[in-house]
């Protein structure tokens, strides 16, 4: 039944019912039913009626507004992450596709000179980072599945892929099923999970790789643990090493927590929100 019959329902039954039974006592009932007892009795049928009719119209009603609800905060959702995704197109994907093509153009200006290594290596990360967030735009634009939890499931879709691109031998353990992240908040997330799994890949030499969760909707956490060498000193003063500042940047900017801790064997980074 639809929200507009439920309506309908809600407002007829009870002029139905009235009209129905004024109609029998005035035809069937004047004979046995004083007018001081049928006017008494109006209200209770009445009442007795909505009691077992009308009180699972109003539930039915209320599912329906909820449904209502829910499916326009997935819309207003996805608006945003298009939003979003629009946004980094046609800002920094396109200033990163144009820098690229001045960066080609320099390098075979240089080719041959003591210069060529350094703009080689320009050119690598203007790649990467163009690849980051061309990443960024295809997930913000993935259509979750309509499942339950769809937000989780889609959110977890792409830690996945992240993962497959940057450490695939990487186990994944992600229960937060429960958690609802905003468009901004799981662009966020997932940059730090990318920027953690590119340090892994680029300077821990380990064998084992772990991203995994913690926790509920209030109170959560994100690990990603490696058995690899582990940082020597503390890499937020390392001078050309910025990917780790930013992190915990990005953490703090969203109010989450930041946590590193590193030996040899055992490195991991925390990102989460309340105490786990």
């Amino acid at each position: 039944m639809s929200y507009k019959q439920i309506k309908w329902m809600i407002l007829l039954i009870p002029t139905i019912t009235v009209g129905l039974w004024e109609y029998i006592r005035h035809q069937f009932l004047m004979p046995y039913l004083s007018m001081d007892a049928g006017n008494w009795l109006t209200p209770v049928i009445v009442y007795l009626v909505s009691v077992t009719l009308l009180s699972r119209l109003f539930l039915m009603l209320e599912g329906a507004r909820a449904a209502l609800e829910q499916e326009r905060a997935s819309k207003t959702a996805l608006e945003a992450r298009d939003q979003l995704a629009r946004e980094l197109h046609d800002g920094i994907s396109q200033s990163l596709f144009l820098l690229s093509v001045k960066t080609d153009k320099a390098g075979r200006s240089l080719a041959g000179t003591s210069h060529e290594q350094d703009l080689r290596e320009i050119q690598k990360t203007v790649h990467e980072v163009n690849t980051y967030v061309r990443q960024a735009i295809a997930q913000l634009r993935y259509v979750p599945s309509p499942v339950a939890d769809p937000e989780a499931v889609a959110l977890q879709a792409q830690v996945e892929s992240i993962v497959s691109d940057t450490v695939p031998e990487a186990d994944v353990e992600w229960n937060l099923t429960e958690v609802s992240f905003s468009a901004k908040e799981q662009v966020e997330l997932l940059a730090c999970i990318r920027e953690a799994l590119l340090n892994v890949r680029k300077h821990a030499h380990a064998t084992k790789v772990e991203v995994y969760t913690k926790g509920n909707a209030s109170n959560w956490s994100v690990h990603i643990r490696d058995n690899g060498t582990g940082i020597q000193g503390d890499p937020m003063l390392f001078k050309d090493r910025y990917g780790l500042r930013i992190t915990k940047e990005r953490a703090e900017q969203m109010g989450w927590t930041f946590q590193l801790d590193s030996t040899p064997g055992n490195t991991q980074m925390i990102i989460g929100k309340g105490q786990t």
